[in-house]
Protein backbone atom coordinates (compact mmCIF):
# COMPACT_ATOMS: atom_id res chain seq x y z
CA UNK A 1 0.00 0.00 0.00
CA UNK A 2 1.41 2.97 -0.89
CA UNK A 3 1.51 6.42 0.96
CA UNK A 4 0.17 9.44 -1.73
CA UNK A 5 0.12 12.94 -1.02
CA UNK A 6 -1.71 15.10 -3.88
CA UNK A 7 -2.30 19.21 -4.25
CA UNK A 8 -5.36 20.50 -5.41
CA UNK A 9 -7.42 17.33 -5.76
CA UNK A 10 -11.02 19.13 -4.83
CA UNK A 11 -11.86 18.97 -8.55
CA UNK A 12 -10.81 17.89 -12.08
CA UNK A 13 -7.53 16.35 -12.26
CA UNK A 14 -6.44 16.23 -9.16
CA UNK A 15 -9.92 14.55 -8.15
CA UNK A 16 -9.04 11.79 -10.78
CA UNK A 17 -6.02 11.37 -9.43
CA UNK A 18 -6.99 10.70 -6.20
CA UNK A 19 -9.53 8.24 -7.19
CA UNK A 20 -7.39 6.50 -9.12
CA UNK A 21 -4.41 5.81 -6.38
CA UNK A 22 -7.68 5.05 -3.92
CA UNK A 23 -9.18 2.46 -6.18
CA UNK A 24 -5.47 0.89 -6.79
CA UNK A 25 -5.93 0.00 -2.89
CA UNK A 26 -3.49 3.31 -1.58
CA UNK A 27 -3.40 5.45 1.11
CA UNK A 28 -4.26 8.69 -0.08
CA UNK A 29 -4.57 12.30 1.59
CA UNK A 30 -4.52 15.48 -0.40
CA UNK A 31 -4.77 19.06 -0.10
CA UNK A 32 -7.15 21.96 -1.40
CA UNK A 33 -8.39 25.56 -0.85
CA UNK A 34 -12.18 24.71 -1.31
CA UNK A 35 -13.69 23.13 1.94
CA UNK A 36 -16.77 22.13 0.33
CA UNK A 37 -14.96 20.13 -2.73
CA UNK A 38 -12.21 19.09 -0.53
CA UNK A 39 -14.97 17.38 2.37
CA UNK A 40 -17.05 16.02 -0.88
CA UNK A 41 -14.00 14.26 -2.03
CA UNK A 42 -12.81 12.74 1.27
CA UNK A 43 -16.17 11.81 2.20
CA UNK A 44 -16.58 10.09 -1.48
CA UNK A 45 -13.10 8.11 -1.54
CA UNK A 46 -12.10 7.88 2.09
CA UNK A 47 -8.55 10.23 1.45
CA UNK A 48 -7.33 12.75 4.01
CA UNK A 49 -8.05 16.21 3.47
CA UNK A 50 -6.20 18.95 4.47
CA UNK A 51 -7.45 22.21 3.61
CA UNK A 52 -5.10 25.09 2.66
CA UNK A 53 -3.68 27.33 0.32
CA UNK A 54 -0.87 25.96 -0.85
CA UNK A 55 0.76 29.48 -1.21
CA UNK A 56 1.00 29.11 2.45
CA UNK A 57 4.39 27.08 3.38
CA UNK A 58 3.80 26.78 7.04
CA UNK A 59 0.48 24.93 6.31
CA UNK A 60 2.28 23.23 3.11
CA UNK A 61 5.04 22.06 5.34
CA UNK A 62 2.82 21.32 8.70
CA UNK A 63 0.13 18.69 6.33
CA UNK A 64 3.07 16.85 4.93
CA UNK A 65 5.20 16.69 8.53
CA UNK A 66 1.74 15.52 9.82
CA UNK A 67 1.33 12.79 7.26
CA UNK A 68 5.21 11.90 7.82
CA UNK A 69 4.74 11.80 11.14
CA UNK A 70 1.62 9.67 11.05
CA UNK A 71 2.60 7.22 8.15
CA UNK A 72 6.45 6.99 8.76
CA UNK A 73 6.69 8.09 4.68
CA UNK A 74 5.15 9.24 1.96
CA UNK A 75 6.12 7.20 -1.34
CA UNK A 76 4.02 9.67 -4.18
CA UNK A 77 3.75 13.35 -3.90
CA UNK A 78 1.90 14.73 -7.18
CA UNK A 79 1.62 18.35 -7.54
CA UNK A 80 -1.43 18.91 -9.47
CA UNK A 81 -2.16 22.66 -8.44
CA UNK A 82 -2.22 25.15 -10.71
CA UNK A 83 -4.06 28.42 -11.47
CA UNK A 84 -4.47 29.79 -14.86
CA UNK A 85 -5.28 33.73 -14.06
CA UNK A 86 -4.10 34.65 -17.96
CA UNK A 87 -4.07 38.58 -17.85
CA UNK A 88 -3.23 40.79 -20.11
CA UNK A 89 0.13 41.84 -19.90
CA UNK A 90 -0.42 45.68 -19.73
CA UNK A 91 -3.03 45.52 -16.87
CA UNK A 92 -1.88 42.52 -14.67
CA UNK A 93 0.56 43.06 -11.77
CA UNK A 94 3.17 42.14 -10.38
CA UNK A 95 1.66 40.42 -7.55
CA UNK A 96 -0.48 38.38 -9.99
CA UNK A 97 2.52 37.35 -11.40
CA UNK A 98 4.39 36.50 -7.95
CA UNK A 99 0.61 34.18 -7.30
CA UNK A 100 0.62 32.24 -9.89
CA UNK A 101 4.01 30.90 -10.03
CA UNK A 102 3.54 30.85 -5.57
CA UNK A 103 0.79 28.47 -6.13
CA UNK A 104 1.92 26.06 -9.69
CA UNK A 105 5.72 26.19 -8.85
CA UNK A 106 6.72 27.50 -5.34
CA UNK A 107 4.11 24.66 -3.90
CA UNK A 108 5.74 22.04 -6.19
CA UNK A 109 9.65 23.03 -4.57
CA UNK A 110 8.24 22.70 -1.52
CA UNK A 111 6.78 19.44 -1.03
CA UNK A 112 9.49 18.40 -2.82
CA UNK A 113 12.08 19.72 -0.30
CA UNK A 114 10.05 18.34 2.48
CA UNK A 115 10.04 15.13 1.10
CA UNK A 116 14.26 15.22 0.46
CA UNK A 117 14.60 16.82 3.90
CA UNK A 118 12.57 13.31 5.32
CA UNK A 119 14.17 11.01 3.47
CA UNK A 120 17.76 12.25 4.06
CA UNK A 121 17.21 11.95 7.86
CA UNK A 122 15.32 8.57 7.47
CA UNK A 123 18.40 7.23 5.38
CA UNK A 124 18.27 5.32 2.05
CA UNK A 125 15.43 2.52 3.86
CA UNK A 126 12.59 3.61 1.63
CA UNK A 127 13.64 2.10 -1.90
CA UNK A 128 10.63 3.29 -3.54
CA UNK A 129 9.69 7.16 -4.21
CA UNK A 130 7.82 9.01 -7.22
CA UNK A 131 7.07 12.86 -7.60
CA UNK A 132 4.67 13.51 -10.00
CA UNK A 133 4.54 17.54 -11.08
CA UNK A 134 1.60 18.53 -13.76
CA UNK A 135 3.06 20.60 -16.34
CA UNK A 136 1.37 21.67 -19.55
CA UNK A 137 1.69 21.67 -23.09
CA UNK A 138 1.75 25.72 -22.72
CA UNK A 139 5.49 25.39 -21.33
CA UNK A 140 6.11 25.32 -25.05
CA UNK A 141 3.52 27.07 -26.92
CA UNK A 142 1.49 29.78 -25.64
CA UNK A 143 -1.28 31.81 -26.05
CA UNK A 144 -1.49 35.50 -25.52
CA UNK A 145 -1.57 37.41 -21.94
CA UNK A 146 -0.66 34.24 -20.36
CA UNK A 147 3.20 35.05 -19.07
CA UNK A 148 2.39 33.82 -16.11
CA UNK A 149 0.95 29.97 -16.34
CA UNK A 150 3.35 30.08 -19.17
CA UNK A 151 6.70 30.81 -16.83
CA UNK A 152 4.95 28.55 -13.84
CA UNK A 153 4.98 25.74 -16.46
CA UNK A 154 8.13 26.47 -17.64
CA UNK A 155 9.74 26.29 -14.43
CA UNK A 156 7.84 23.15 -13.92
CA UNK A 157 9.63 21.16 -16.72
CA UNK A 158 12.82 22.64 -15.61
CA UNK A 159 12.75 21.95 -11.97
CA UNK A 160 11.47 18.39 -12.74
CA UNK A 161 14.55 17.33 -14.47
CA UNK A 162 16.76 19.24 -11.72
CA UNK A 163 14.44 17.28 -8.84
CA UNK A 164 15.45 14.17 -10.98
CA UNK A 165 18.89 14.42 -10.58
CA UNK A 166 19.10 15.70 -6.80
CA UNK A 167 16.44 13.43 -5.51
CA UNK A 168 18.21 10.13 -7.31
CA UNK A 169 19.90 9.28 -3.92
CA UNK A 170 16.69 8.85 -2.29
CA UNK A 171 15.07 6.33 -4.78
CA UNK A 172 13.12 9.16 -6.07
CA UNK A 173 12.45 9.23 -9.56
CA UNK A 174 10.60 12.81 -10.44
CA UNK A 175 8.65 13.21 -14.09
CA UNK A 176 6.03 15.54 -14.91
CA UNK A 177 2.71 14.96 -17.19
CA UNK A 178 2.13 18.04 -19.86
CA UNK A 179 -1.58 18.05 -20.56
CA UNK A 180 -3.30 19.16 -23.60
CA UNK A 181 -7.25 20.13 -23.55
CA UNK A 182 -8.51 18.32 -20.70
CA UNK A 183 -12.53 18.80 -20.28
CA UNK A 184 -13.31 19.38 -16.19
CA UNK A 185 -16.12 20.90 -16.21
CA UNK A 186 -19.32 19.37 -16.92
CA UNK A 187 -20.93 22.61 -18.04
CA UNK A 188 -18.49 22.74 -21.13
CA UNK A 189 -20.07 22.07 -24.39
CA UNK A 190 -17.52 20.48 -26.96
CA UNK A 191 -18.56 20.82 -30.66
CA UNK A 192 -17.84 17.83 -32.78
CA UNK A 193 -14.76 20.17 -34.05
CA UNK A 194 -13.32 20.31 -30.94
CA UNK A 195 -12.90 16.71 -30.85
CA UNK A 196 -11.90 16.08 -34.09
CA UNK A 197 -9.34 18.98 -33.41
CA UNK A 198 -7.41 16.30 -32.28
CA UNK A 199 -5.64 13.12 -33.68
CA UNK A 200 -6.80 10.51 -30.96
CA UNK A 201 -10.76 12.04 -32.28
CA UNK A 202 -11.56 13.65 -28.96
CA UNK A 203 -11.07 16.74 -26.22
CA UNK A 204 -9.14 14.84 -22.95
CA UNK A 205 -10.53 13.44 -19.72
CA UNK A 206 -9.34 13.78 -16.12
CA UNK A 207 -8.79 9.86 -16.26
CA UNK A 208 -6.16 10.22 -18.79
CA UNK A 209 -4.09 12.19 -16.77
CA UNK A 210 -4.86 9.79 -13.75
CA UNK A 211 -3.75 6.74 -15.62
CA UNK A 212 -0.68 8.64 -16.90
CA UNK A 213 -0.17 9.21 -13.19
CA UNK A 214 -0.69 5.91 -12.34
CA UNK A 215 1.60 4.76 -15.03
CA UNK A 216 4.83 6.60 -13.82
CA UNK A 217 4.26 5.58 -10.20
CA UNK A 218 4.17 1.79 -10.75
CA UNK A 219 7.33 0.11 -9.11
CA UNK A 220 8.81 -1.34 -12.22
CA UNK A 221 8.41 2.01 -14.32
CA UNK A 222 11.49 3.83 -12.09
CA UNK A 223 14.11 3.74 -15.95
CA UNK A 224 11.67 6.49 -16.51
CA UNK A 225 12.98 9.44 -14.59
CA UNK A 226 13.53 13.57 -15.30
CA UNK A 227 10.98 13.03 -17.96
CA UNK A 228 8.01 15.34 -19.48
CA UNK A 229 5.10 13.33 -20.86
CA UNK A 230 3.04 15.11 -23.44
CA UNK A 231 -0.81 13.69 -22.62
CA UNK A 232 -2.48 15.78 -25.87
CA UNK A 233 -4.28 13.59 -28.27
CA UNK A 234 -1.44 14.48 -30.75
CA UNK A 235 -2.32 18.02 -30.77
CA UNK A 236 1.26 19.57 -30.55
CA UNK A 237 2.02 17.27 -33.06
CA UNK A 238 0.04 18.28 -35.81
CA UNK A 239 1.77 21.20 -38.38
CA UNK A 240 -1.13 23.94 -38.43
CA UNK A 241 -1.21 26.78 -41.08
CA UNK A 242 -3.91 30.27 -41.77
CA UNK A 243 -6.89 28.75 -44.02
CA UNK A 244 -6.83 30.57 -47.19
Amino acid sequence: MRRVFVTGAGHGIGRAIVEAFVAAGDRVAFCDIDAVRGEEVATETGARFFLLDVCDKEALESAMQSLLAAWGDLDVVVNNVGVGGFEPITRTTVEHFEEVLNTNLRSAFITARQLAIHREKQGTTNPYGRIVNLCSTRYLQSEPNSEAYAASKGGIWSMTHALAVSLAPYHITVNCIAPGWISVNEEEVLRPEDHAFHLSGRVGRAEDIARTCLFLCDEKNDFINGQCITVDGGVTKKMIYPEE
